[in-house]
């Protein structure tokens, strides 16, 4: 198997992400065996399970972590994971969970079938030309959606994008639907953490009509990996210890003393079950009623 690229840190602790829509039938012995090799290497993280694939969060030293990746990937189905890895001076996580759920990004819509079909994806390096150049390579102009929730956004989010001040991803449809009007004859881009929500996002956009959609490859978190960040103003909420990562990839906010900062479940993605305050900066709208306080910053 390739070697995992890690970047250049003193830091030891690699922190992996990655989810693949791929239809699984074999959860509940598939999350036993999963767990014990978990837990043999001893890794901590949450690796969410569903019938349209896995999501996966893991943290520990290099050599487990390429051992763990390894043996996972001898399974056909999850060969082509592509992890996202940053680098932590210690494990952000305080234990190991692997969790069987209906979705591994909830959004309720179950016409989205993700491990069926991808929406066309756009690289971070041709993003980023696109916003330097002011439109794409038609012509057309660009706009960025973000399809996060208002406590990751109230962290960072790129330059212009539309926020729509939701509080969980199940909002998103219902939001877009009243604002739809805003992309006609525009290339829309849709972006989240690492690549799961944007790639749901896009697709519903084209069941509903919208034309010249994109996904941003990777996320947030690959723009960080591919480049120099040009484009993004401040962090990047993460669901684990570390809070947000800078744009190195390096923790940017340090962790209250007892605290954890945004240690959840990123499939719900709901504030009300992290284990402290999910906002790390106050939202300035609220949660947008019919298509209200969006927020283009």
């Amino acid at each position: 198997m390739a070697a995992l690229s890690y970047p250049l840190s003193p830091m030891s602790i690699i922190n992996l992400s990655a989810y693949r829509f791929i239809g699984l039938d074999d959860l509940p012995a598939l999350r036993d065996r999963i767990r014990e090799r978990c837990e043999a290497l001893a890794l901590r993280g949450t690796i969410l399970l569903a019938p349209e694939g896995i999501n996966l969060f893991l943290a520990g030293p290099g050599e487990p972590i390429e051992a763990f990746m390894d043996w996972l990937r001898e399974d056909p189905r999850f060969a082509g994971l592509e992890p996202k890895v940053s680098m932590s001076d210690a494990v952000p996580f305080a234990r190991m969970r692997v969790r069987l759920k209906k979705e591994i990004i909830t959004m309720r819509m179950p016409a989205i079938r993700p491990e069926g079909e991808r929406a066309p994806s756009v690289a971070p390096v041709t993003l980023q030309r696109w916003l330097a150049q002011g439109h794409d390579d038609h012509g057309r102009e660009v706009v960025l959606l973000d399809t996060r929730n208002d406590y990751e956004t109230d962290v960072g989010l790129f330059d212009h994008a539309v926020d729509y001040r939701i509080a969980s991803f199940t909002e998103f449809p219902a939001a877009l639907a009243a604002d739809r009007a805003r992309y006609e004859g525009k290339t829309v881009v849709s972006y989240c953490t690492g690549g799961i929500r944007c790639e749901k996002a896009a697709l519903h956009m084209q069941d509903i009509g919208i034309e010249h959609v994109y996904q941003l490859e990777g996320g947030i978190l690959k723009y960080f990996e591919e480049t120099d960040g040009a484009h993004w103003r401040g962090d990047c909420f993460v669901f684990d210890e570390r809070g947000a990562l800078d744009k190195n990839l390096a923790p940017s906010l340090p962790l209250p003393a007892g605290g954890e900062i945004g240690v959840g479940d990123p499939s719900c993605e709901n504030p009300s079950q992290l284990n402290a305050t999910a906002s790390i900066h106050p939202s300035p709208q609220p949660s947008p009623q019919r298509g209200e306080g969006v927020r283009r910053a």
